[in-house]
């Protein structure tokens, strides 16, 4: 039986989860960003605890079917930008089809209604985020953080920054105006 759960955006957090899921006595096959798979199916009274030491936790079970298909995106957005290694050279819609097997003018009309953005302004988000991240380990330049996420120049990359920030990516390394967000606070 798969369950679907929201905020799971890390690594540790997949580590609560199964942690959790094993003090209640089940038994998670595998544990995944936004779902884990479980060797039995449960109750309804199962699937209440579950929801119940989840939200202690921050973790949202899902039940609604649009619900569960904008948090598989949103998902694989972050998998995408914070997780992959490679350089982001993939065309994002073609991705998210065959991350979720659907077509992506369903999987863009039911993240604009779940999530009351589009997925473009969703990744650039995440983008900005990881820009964030990197410009305060201060181990990549400008020009190589742009190439990491894909930018066509640094300029496009400044400006985007601005757009979303307020300030540029130098004035937010000198000064650090802005903190950084959690990942599921995006």
């Amino acid at each position: 039986m798969n369950l679907h759960i929201k905020n799971m955006v890390c690594n540790r957090c997949k580590m609560v989860v199964k942690a959790e899921l094993e003090k209640l006595g089940f038994n998670p096959i595998s544990v995944e960003l936004g779902e884990v798979s479980l060797a039995e199916n449960i109750s309804a009274n199962d699937k209440l605890k579950i929801a119940d030491k989840l939200n202690q936790f921050g973790f949202e079970l899902l039940e609604d079917r649009k619900t569960q298909i904008a948090e598989q995106v949103k998902t694989s957005i972050i998998n995408l930008v914070h997780y992959t290694k490679e350089p982001l050279k993939i065309n994002l819609s073609l991705y998210l089809s065959e991350k979720t097997n659907l077509e992506y003018t369903q999987l863009s009309a039911v993240f604009s209604e779940v999530e009351h953005q589009t997925i473009e302004k969703y990744f650039i988000a995440q983008k900005i985020e990881k820009t964030k991240e990197m410009l305060t380990y201060g181990e990549l330049t400008l020009s190589e953080i742009a190439y990491q996420l894909n930018y066509s120049s640094v300029a496009h990359l400044s400006a985007q920054f601005k757009k979303v920030t307020g300030s540029t990516p130098s004035v937010f390394k000198l000064e650090n105006l802005e903190r950084r967000k959690t990942l599921d606070e995006i």
